[in-house]
């Protein structure tokens, strides 16, 4: 292993701040959703409203991630970081005080756009302290910061929600995003890792015109996997507890701290595929092999998975399989950024990991609308949610199919390299060897 090939020191140090900003950015994202029996009694509020309430935290997620994403080309994302944490930390505590409808859909839009940005930044800011075939662990630490901070936050937060009320459940999540942000000031640092140019000949100056990059096939082809993955996502953080409570019939106190399960086999599920994935590309295996179709089988896997919830009786079995086709195509969210940073010149890897966080994370502006809708009209609530996780599994196979045909980095990487031009003579570059 070369100098170059080596993570840079104190990398791994950044990877836990940044694994607990993750960590923070999903704790603040499924208190809603956690919360949504009490709530909707306390509000009055029917499903549909709900899910309005879900979504509108996704209302400026895309735009704000795309905003901040291009800005973070050219700024410290150690200034970034700690600009978005002191955003969800503030914005928690309105929710202490008397409570409307209007109110909590105005600080989930403004915590929504807080957050839009962290994950592509956060990614952005790790790929700076490991090259490109160390990327797997870490990448997939970052993302289980999301199935920790679940996993973690939620007993500790149904249990205060139950205590005391749910308003101090968002008050105790502000308090510690705060704690984050002064161990971020403290401890924080910028890595100094460059990526290797797309094209033999290009160097730091190297770009590629958006218009190519946007519409490369293996991109396109993550994001319609990741879309469909991030469905399952955004239903998981505003219905799951829902549909424990309010249609399989349990206790607010049991379903709740039922909520881990997705969250437990999503953890062990990123985590090995992260690892799987990097040891094979370590290996030499294939970006197409190693990432692309890993991640691809699994979401289709998953999605054939959902349809018999509707057929099983017995909540236990429901409940299994919900976890396991939801859950098991989460390696997606690993390799996602990979396959981004793998075809995208550094000077533009930010732009474009934010670019297509917003395109996955849009799903989270549908789903938990058309939940809300589905559960508000059919025969019965328990219904509506079969209804809707049905709907899930076609997304999964259909984007893990299409991930499937369609994600092969080496082959995009050289056509790419044929595009790519110096930003400062604007002439093109050499393309890179077969």
């Amino acid at each position: 292993m070369t100098v170059q090939d080596r993570p840079l020191k104190g990398a791994w140090g950044m990877t836990a701040l940044l694994f607990l900003f993750m960590l923070i950015n999903f704790a603040d994202k499924v208190v809603v959703g956690l919360a949504a029996q009490p709530i909707m009694k306390d509000l009055n509020l029917d499903p549909r409203q709900f899910g309005l309430i879900g979504s509108s935290f996704f209302f400026l997620f895309a735009i704000s991630a795309i905003v901040v994403g291009f800005m973070s080309n050219r700024i410290e994302t150690r200034r970034t970081l700690l600009v978005m944490a002191i955003l969800w930390s503030v914005v928690q505590f309105p929710m202490l005080g008397t409570v409307s409808l209007e109110v909590l859909i105005a600080c989930r839009i403004i915590l929504g756009a807080g957050e839009g940005p962290a994950a592509p930044v956060a990614t952005h800011a790790i790929y700076k302290w490991f090259p490109d075939s160390l990327r797997g662990l870490p990448t997939a630490i970052i993302a289980q910061g999301s199935a920790l901070g679940v996993i973690i936050a939620v007993p500790a937060l149904n249990w205060i929600i139950v205590t005391y009320s749910w308003h101090w459940a968002f008050g105790a999540l502000g308090i510690v995003g705060l704690l984050w942000a002064v161990l971020w000031l403290i401890f924080g640092r910028e890595g100094t890792l460059v990526d290797a140019p797309v094209s033999d000949s290009g160097g730091s100056d190297e770009r590629v015109p958006y218009r190519y990059l946007l519409t490369c096939p293996s991109i396109l082809a993550a994001c319609c996997a990741g879309f469909a993955s991030y469905w399952g996502l955004a239903l998981g953080l505003t219905w799951f507890t829902s549909y424990l409570v309010g249609g399989l019939g349990y206790s607010q106190k049991v379903g709740g701290n039922l909520s881990i399960l997705p969250w437990v086999f999503g953890l062990v599920v990123v985590l090995t595929g992260g690892y799987v994935s990097q040891r094979l590309k370590s290996s030499g295996v294939s970006s197409r092999l190693s990432r692309g179709v890993l991640a691809a089988a699994t979401v289709t896997l998953g999605g054939c998975a959902l349809p018999f919830i509707a057929q099983v009786s017995a909540p236990e079995a429901k409940i299994a399989l919900l976890v396991f086709g939801a859950a098991v195509g989460s390696t997606i969210y690993v390799v996602l950024p990979m396959i981004v940073s793998e075809l995208t010149p550094q000077p533009q890897r930010a732009g474009m990991l934010a670019i297509t966080t917003s395109l996955v994370t849009f799903a989270g502006v549908l789903a938990p609308l058309i939940m809300g809708s589905m559960i508000e009209n059919a025969a019965t609530p328990l219904a509506g949610y079969e209804q809707g996780y049905t709907i899930l599994g076609v997304l999964l196979i259909a984007g893990g199919v299409i991930g499937l045909l369609f994600i092969r980095p080496e082959a995009d990487r050289k056509r790419l390299a044929v595009h790519a031009v110096s930003s400062t003579t604007k002439l093109p570059l050499r393309p890179a060897r077969a």
